[in-house]
């Protein structure tokens, strides 16, 4: 994703608007901090389609890790200990 300052945007919007329609998302800034990306009418609508039937969103997925350490996710087999000389 490319960072656009506001001012470079406006400039130069025709370019941002084809960068967008390329597939590569644009991302305006303003004083440094992004404040709106520019994407093409069909990821637009992808997105909002994905949304409408209930595609877990990024935060729900993260919500969904299961809680706890790794003695909760696998059991752990007895070792037998080998017999030796001490």
């Amino acid at each position: 994703m490319t960072d656009w300052p506001l001012h470079d945007a406006k400039n130069r919007f025709s370019a941002l608007v084809d960068a967008a329609l390329s597939g590569d998302p644009q991302r305006v800034t303003r004083r440094g901090r992004p404040v709106v990306v520019v994407v093409a009418v069909d990821e637009y609508e992808r997105l909002c389609q994905a949304e409408k039937a209930g595609a877990p969103t990024f935060i729900d997925q993260l919500l969904a890790i299961p809680k706890g350490g790794p003695e909760d996710l696998f059991q752990r087999r007895p070792l037998k200990l080998r017999d030796g000389e001490w």
